[in-house]
């Protein structure tokens, strides 16, 4: 029988592997870029939280990692928000690498 833990550890390295996929494939606009690094943290958050439960240590570290990747978050908004009012729009093949 499997374990309730054991379940959820796969499941966040699913959610993981989800976000990575939809990270590689839908990297077209810079938006779908930001929201499947945002899941792939939440699946990384889940994964961290159930490791540490399990070993019964400090839940502090999974609050600071929280609090990082929502700085991580807000920062990715300002810059998608700095993109589009530069260039019209988030697609990545309309950014001119040569531009100051």
């Amino acid at each position: 029988m499997v374990s309730f833990m054991s379940v959820t550890v796969y499941s966040s390295m699913v959610v993981v592997f989800c976000g990575v996929w939809g990270f590689i494939s839908y990297s077209k606009h810079m938006l779908n870029s930001l929201l499947s690094l945002e899941f792939m943290m939440l699946g990384v958050f889940w994964l961290l939280s159930m490791q540490l439960v399990l070993v019964g240590s400090e839940i502090y570290f999974s609050l600071f990692f929280l609090t990082l990747a929502a700085c991580e978050g807000s920062l990715g908004l300002t810059m998608l928000i700095l993109v589009v009012r530069s260039h019209g729009n988030d697609v990545f093949s309309s950014f001119n690498l040569l531009e100051c």
